[in-house]
């Protein structure tokens, strides 16, 4: 069982908070991250949601950096800085694996994965040129960057790299060049500004034009750049004689009189938080931002002066007001990506004060195509902060098993510790999870059915007569009878509050439109997608959360993370085609030990629905051709899902009826969803209140045997 916070090392001010919030233990995920997280560590961890995920990295993280502040106000802040104008490689814009001699010149790596590093100046025009030579067997590419861009050069689109087994490499694109190359070898590297051009020789042999560079990298400084694997060279900028040295009007780079200065020179010189913060948390939607941001200002509000100042940067809220907020400072930031992207690529958020980087359901983040952002974000911010401390990396996901995660903590992460309490996905035994097979062949309800759901406009120009036996007809069919089974379910089943999960932001808007339809009281229900409005969104939220609706109508990305407690319900309209999606689904019940009901509406035949790959990503779409003939649509199995979903699990679901008669477990009895479960430990209680007057019965007699006992014994020793 875990121990108190206190054993953790944490500040009696923020146990105090915890305490406040009613936690007086911490579950299992905190337990185990925030020592490690206290302890300077990488940490990449997976748990349930409504699993205490976000306290296991708020805590330490806010502790941490509140310590920091107070050090800095107390003026114990050290500094660790580079000579600002030599050319050599810099300590302080590198991988962690990667290391860097006394002399800036002599660069090592003994790990099996790429560390790379970049130069301390770089250049915006010119002809220059630089040599290395490599002094130890081992792989590497050498070339120029920005100071943006990944550390393994050439497997981006801002860096430029030649590798030792003869291959240029740009944007991952690894093509034959020039010769191999290894111990004792000379590379020479040309970068020309004025053609725009990027070459390389070999022990003074010079190759052919290898990169053409990009207009859009156009006045961006280029710094010199390497990777390594097991291997070690040394640089030359020039301040020795060159052992070839170039041709073509080319200089040393050590020779350039107009030079940038890497952002990334030395550990920030003056402690500032001014739109600098400490701590940058990045969630994939704008709710689960919200509450992260929430629940920090939780945490912290028992910390005595100096102020830690925390703040939410999300869409749907006025720009001035949020860049005044972080003008007036900021230690923890959470927000969404696309707005730290925004703010930082316009330079309105600096992240030269960063020690944390936190990414939240960074599956979620991965699958919007923010892969490319974080690493961004992660080559931006320092990797060593004034005091010395590393660049501590956190990522949380709903499940380690994901290959994406995995690569993308292979490419950022310094040894992490794993903390997977999550493993391979399964069903609480506090979640009922059930199908009902919808099949227009069947049920012909769809013939004569008014009022009914408005479909997505799939088949606005197929045949939908009743007497057609087209796949388009009975694809429209189920459309029009999952509308009809959402109904009946809830009042078979007398659904007071649930979550109903649809494929796309246009089913959503189709189902609150026709259960208001049908009954605004009854059916009272809210939306929440990326197509409202964010002041709608979080009043649509908020009111489900305090009961004034009963349904939340919503899609996977729109409710990933999010902390709703007390759900009994969820109905999946469609099966998603991710796994794990389905099992974030039905998790949203059964949680604190409550039941819940997880049903499941799976069409029989395909379906034909949206997947839009246009530019436009479906908005004023009508292209109802297949994805394969240059449209944007897909016939969709959910049968073969159901399958995939079951072998996933290792179980088969439950199938009911289109009635709705679910059936309960024999072993539950009776059950209602929402509340708690009957649990062995309640009857154990129920049977020691129901012993207790036999016991104590038991007890008196007992004593009275004793008594007589003693009292026989004693008579007998007398008369004896």
């Amino acid at each position: 069982m875990a121990g108190h916070f206190s054993e953790f090392g944490m500040m009696p001010e923020m146990v105090k908070g915890t305490e406040d919030m009613g936690w007086m233990l911490p579950t299992d995920i905190q337990a185990e991250a925030i020592p490690m997280i206290l302890g300077g560590g990488d940490v990449l961890m997976a748990a349930e949601t409504g699993s205490g995920k976000t306290g296991a990295f708020c805590l330490p993280v806010i502790q941490i950096v509140y310590e920091n502040l107070v050090t800095v106000k107390e003026g114990k802040s050290t500094n660790q800085k580079m000579n600002n104008n030599k050319w050599e490689m810099n300590k302080f814009d590198r991988e962690p694996g990667l290391a860097i001699g006394e002399d800036g010149l002599l660069c090592q790596a003994r790990q099996q994965r790429w560390q790379g590093a970049r130069s301390t100046l770089g250049v915006v025009e010119g002809k220059y040129y630089y040599e290395v030579q490599i002094t130890d067997e081992g792989l590497c590419r050498v070339g120029f960057s920005t100071d943006t861009a990944v550390f393994d050069v050439g497997t981006d689109n801002e860096s430029f790299g030649f590798g030792g087994t003869g291959k240029k490499s740009y944007r991952r694109q690894f093509d034959t060049y020039g010769e191999p190359f290894g111990i004792n070898d000379i590379l020479g590297c040309y970068l020309n500004l004025e053609a725009g051009s990027i070459s390389f020789s070999k022990n003074g042999n010079v190759f052919e034009k290898a990169f053409d560079i990009p207009k859009n990298l156009d006045n961006r400084a280029f710094f010199a750049s390497v990777t390594l694997k097991n291997a070690e060279l040394h640089f030359n900028f020039g301040n020795k004689p060159f052992k070839h040295p170039p041709a073509g009007h080319f200089q040393a780079l050590c020779k350039a009189t107009k030079t940038i200065q890497s952002r990334r020179l030395s550990a920030p010189k003056k402690f500032t938080n001014i739109c600098s913060p400490a701590a940058l948390i990045m969630e994939p939607s704008r709710e689960l931002a919200t509450q992260t941001h929430d629940q920090i200002t939780l945490f912290k509000k028992n910390l005595p002066a100096p102020k830690l100042k925390n703040s939410c940067l999300v869409g749907g809220q006025n720009t001035r007001d949020q860049i005044n907020e972080l003008q007036q400072g900021v230690d923890i930031l959470t927000g969404t990506p696309g707005k730290i992207a925004d703010f930082v690529d316009s330079g309105k958020l600096k992240l030269d004060q960063v020690r944390f980087l936190v990414f939240d359901e960074v599956d979620g983040l991965l699958n919007q195509n923010n892969g490319a952002l974080i690493e961004r974000l992660f080559n931006t911010c320092p990797k060593m902060s004034a005091d010395g401390r590393r660049l501590q990396l956190i990522i949380c996901s709903a499940t380690l098993h994901n290959f994406d995660v995995k690569k993308l903590a292979e490419k950022i992460m310094h040894f992490p510790t794993w903390i997977d309490l999550k493993g391979q996905d399964s069903v609480p035994d506090t979640v009922h999870h059930t199908v009902c097979v919808v099949d227009p062949k069947v049920d012909t309800a769809w013939h004569f059915l008014k009022p009914k759901i408005r479909t997505d406009g799939v088949h606005e120009q197929d045949d939908k007569h009743p007497s057609s036996t087209f796949p388009e007809t009975y694809s429209e069919a189920v459309k029009v009878l999952k509308g009809e089974y959402v109904i009946k379910a809830i009042e078979k089943q007398n659904m007071d509050q649930g979550i109903i999960f649809c494929r796309t932001k246009l089913d959503c808007d189709n189902m609150e439109r026709y259960l208001k339809q049908r009954n605004a009281q009854q059916f009272s229900c809210v939306c929440l997608h990326g197509d409202r409005n964010p002041k709608e969104r979080g009043s649509n939220l908020q009111q489900f959360k305090d009961k004034q609706v009963k349904f939340l109508i919503c899609t996977d990305v729109a409710a990933r993370g999010l902390d709703i407690k007390g759900v009994p319900f969820v109905i999946n309209v469609t099966l998603p085609d991710e796994k794990a999606n389905y099992v974030h689904r039905i998790g949203r019940v059964g949680r604190a030990d409550r039941m819940g009901l997880a049903l499941s509406l799976v069409s029989k035949c395909r379906e034909k629905v949206w997947y839009h790959k246009c530019e436009s990503r479906g908005r004023n779409c009508r292209n109802t051709r297949l994805l394969e003939k240059g449209g944007c649509t897909i016939w969709y199995d959910e049968m073969k899902y159901l399958q995939d979903i079951e072998e996933h699990l290792g179980e088969t679901i439950t199938m009911v009826a289109s009635d709705m008669n679910i059936p309960v477990n024999e072993f539950d009895g009776k059950v209602t969803y929402g509340k708690r479960r009957k649990r062995e430990d309640d009857t154990k209680k129920y049977h020691q209140e129901e012993l207790a007057p036999a016991v104590s019965e038991l007890a008196v007699l007992e004593k009275q045997v004793q008594i007589s006992y003693l009292n026989f014994m004693n008579d007998w020793n007398t008369a004896v």
